[in-house]
């Protein structure tokens, strides 16, 4: 008679999930008061961002942004994005996407402060770049949805918490490419600039980073629309703007508050990613 074993007799199991959920859980949980406070500066400026755009009147903010549509893109773009922003206030999105333009600005500026070094340490450090690379990778090819639990775990719900898993998933662009163009960046610029006296900081401050600039800030377009992506799915934690009123509708099965809000963060996404690539080209 042949024998055959039942696969609970050979498979071998590991419990990661459950070593995960008993331990590193714990601890993320203990450690909630420590990120609390490291998300203050976000929260701060995320705040001032909201007030200040809430408080500007619409007349004023649609003159500021049809003037940076003309000046980048011509009176076509500039036609566009008045019909545009007229067409998100009438359907009375404006208070949504000025909150949606705060978390996006926040996330950016923060992006641009944490990546632009790393992506300069990385242009310094070969073994660094080898260490950092498969980080972003890793970074770059995981599910949005899967920064939300963390996030929860230790920031809590709501604006703040949107903006800090949005941080994390916009930031990989911003520092490949700031990494990127310094590397490009010729020797014979930087020997020239060693040989009239130059330190190293001012070497990378008068001659790399300006021209490097131009591929910088193609990483800083690439952050902006990531994080305009991630603001939408930062609504299922609470955060709000546009991505909220998108969550709401499909919670309600609300087509026409579903295509409205979306349609609102097309406009919003085409705007920004104009005005920024004519900033990139004209450097």
């Amino acid at each position: 008679m042949n024998l055959k074993l039942a696969p609970s007799d050979y498979e071998i199991y590991i419990p990661v999930g459950e070593w995960i959920e008993g331990n590193i859980k714990e601890w993320l949980f203990a450690q909630r008061p420590l990120f609390k406070k490291i998300s203050a500066p976000i929260d701060a400026v995320l705040n001032s961002l909201e007030t200040v755009l809430n408080f500007i009147p619409f007349p004023l903010m649609l003159i500021v942004f049809v003037l940076l549509a003309f000046k980048t893109n011509g009176i076509k773009f500039a036609i566009f994005s008045l019909l545009s922003l007229i067409f998100i206030d009438l359907v009375d999105l404006w208070t949504e996407s000025m909150t949606t333009l705060a978390m996006i600005f926040t996330a950016v500026l923060f992006c641009m402060l944490i990546g632009i070094p790393i992506g300069i340490l990385a242009s310094r450090s070969n073994t660094f770049e080898i260490i950092l690379r498969p980080v972003l990778d890793i970074m770059q090819t995981i599910p949005s949805f899967v920064y939300l639990i963390p996030v929860v775990m230790l920031f809590g719900v709501g604006l703040t918490p949107g903006v800090v898993a949005t941080i994390i998933f916009a930031l990989p662009p911003i520092i490949r490419l700031t990494n990127l163009g310094i590397r490009q960046v010729g020797k014979g610029f930087k020997e020239a600039g060693f040989s009239l006296g130059l330190s190293k900081f001012l070497v990378l401050l008068k001659i790399e980073i300006p021209l490097s600039l131009k591929t910088i800030m193609a990483g800083v377009n690439q952050t902006l629309m990531l994080a305009l992506s991630m603001v939408v799915i930062a609504a299922l934690i609470g955060a709000g703007g546009l991505g909220l009123t998108v969550y709401i509708a499909l919670g309600r099965l609300d087509v026409g508050s579903a295509v409205v809000g979306g349609t609102g963060i097309v406009i919003l996404a085409i705007i920004l990613d104009r005005i920024t690539q004519k900033i990139v080209k004209s450097r």
